[in-house]
């Protein structure tokens, strides 16, 4: 998180890159044979998690320490991630990523590698475990539970010895990895890290021997080790296409985008009197769209105050974004029947069930799935979901509605992946298709939905 400018401008011009090879052109070839792990489509289908930041840099007003700050600034007064957590899922959220460690190295658990950690706090006289305390509590709420640990250490004097600071952070990373339960995710920050020297090899495979099931995420210059990749950007919005296979360096590799954003405007941590910088619903609705709805996976960065726990504006803007996620696209609020008349064929595409899929005649290139209502329906919005497990599949469609004897066009892409949503003006009709123009084999549709949302609050 909160990358340096320099550092950001580097992995947005190297996702940039990354995107202009990312086309249909340049994988048709052999993307059929890329498919993701279990692991892969088990966090693709949580679709939403937040990261939690906090330690003495909540008490110092600022984003980024440079580790000078004394152990007995981290004194919070009511620490409860079991609010962090219940207001999380509110909002949708189904995991949690606690930052154990960000860049001015102070660890929020009693780390026996450094003496820069709660221990040396007056918070519980010492004894306190953040990491302990969360991963608890996040769990009790039915979530999942992550972790982010900084390799950028500026307060750790064996940074400037890179042997000993990468048994340092193994040792760290160790001690996360086989204490605290099983992790969905790990997250590797590149920020502050240029020209320096790291053994990710190695802690990739300490990681795994204890967590052989969690997910990482690993900056684009870290491609290799990571199974999941950063969308470019912190503004929590996919731009244009949006493709799991990644052509890098001739290398195909499955990694779906993470995309991260605040919820208060450029800021991780808690700052006093910040409310004004809330991202409003509206915002934040939007926000969910261009990243869950185009496929990604959306990462809400929260923050506790000196308390220990999220403010009362902070907590009422999360429930009311889940609330207005729900209200437009929950349950009730699809227009497709969950069983329609002489489309057996199709039903597994519009019962609801995520776990069902329709598929396009085997070794098909194109397919047209086509849906017949008994009265007109109006809807401004359409939602596609495909079913990833043998791979994406799908290179270019069109949604289509019948509309004084022929077939008009209301929207055309390319990708569809994990979700699709396709905003476009109101329409009344009682025949819709989703035409599937170009596939690399047979296309799987997992959904396809229909919703009238309104305009006055959609996302374009």
């Amino acid at each position: 998180m909160t990358q340096s400018s320099l550092f950001a401008s580097l992995r947005v011009l190297i996702g940039f890159c990354l995107v202009a090879l990312i086309c249909p052109a340049a994988i048709a070839q052999n993307v059929a044979a890329m498919k993701p792990s279990p692991q892969q489509i088990a966090w693709q289908d949580l679709e939403f998690g937040v990261i939690v930041h906090f330690n003495p840099n909540t008490w110092l007003d600022q984003e980024w320490g440079d580790g000078s700050a004394s152990p007995k600034v981290f004194n919070p007064t009511h620490v409860d991630p079991g609010q962090w957590a219940r207001a999380a899922k509110a909002a949708g959220a189904k995991y949690l990523i606690l930052v154990a460690k960000h860049h001015d190295g102070f660890a929020l658990w009693p780390t026996a590698q450094s003496e820069y950690s709660v221990k040396n706090s007056p918070w519980m006289g010492g004894k306190g475990d953040v990491v302990k305390l969360t991963a608890a509590a996040v769990r009790q709420q039915g979530m999942g539970f992550g972790i982010y640990l900084s390799p950028w250490d500026r307060h750790e004097p064996k940074y400037a010895n890179v042997d000993a600071y990468n048994q340092f952070y193994a040792a760290q990373l160790v001690e996360l990895a086989s204490h605290y339960g099983p992790l969905t995710e790990w997250w590797l920050d590149g920020a502050g890290s240029a020209g320096h020297e790291y053994d990710f090899d190695k802690y990739l495979e300490q990681l795994r021997t204890y967590q052989p099931n969690t997910m990482v995420f690993a900056d684009t210059a870290l491609f290799k080790y990571g199974d999941i990749r950063w969308v470019g950007n912190e503004a929590g919005v996919i731009e244009g296409e949006n493709w799991n296979v990644i052509d890098r360096h001739g290398d195909l590799r499955w990694r779906p985008v993470e995309v991260d954003t605040p919820l208060h405007r450029l800021e991780w941590f808690w700052h006093p009197n910040n409310e004004r910088t809330l991202k409003s619903v509206d915002e934040l609705l939007a926000i969910w769209e261009k990243s869950v709805g185009r496929g990604g996976q959306l990462v809400l960065g929260i923050a506790p105050d000196t308390r220990g726990l999220l403010p009362e504006a902070d907590v009422k803007r999360l429930q009311a974004m889940g609330a207005a996620i729900q209200a437009r696209y929950g349950a009730g609020k699809n227009l497709v029947p969950v069983h329609l008349k002489n489309h057996q064929a199709i039903v597994a595409a519009v019962d609801g069930d995520v776990d069902t899929f329709w598929s396009a005649p085997h070794g098909s290139h194109s397919a047209m799935l086509e849906l017949h209502f008994k009265q007109p329906i109006t809807f401004d919005a359409a939602l596609t979901m495909e079913w990833l497990n043998d791979g994406q599949w799908v290179q270019k469609y069109a949604i289509e509605v019948w509309q004084k004897g022929k077939w008009v066009r209301v929207a055309q892409a390319q990708a569809i992946g994990k979700m699709k949503i396709d905003h476009f003006g109101s329409l009344t009709a009682s025949r819709v298709r989703l035409n599937i123009l170009s596939s690399a084999d047979a296309a799987h549709i997992r959904e396809f939905q229909l919703f009238n949302i309104g305009n006055s609050r959609a996302a374009h």
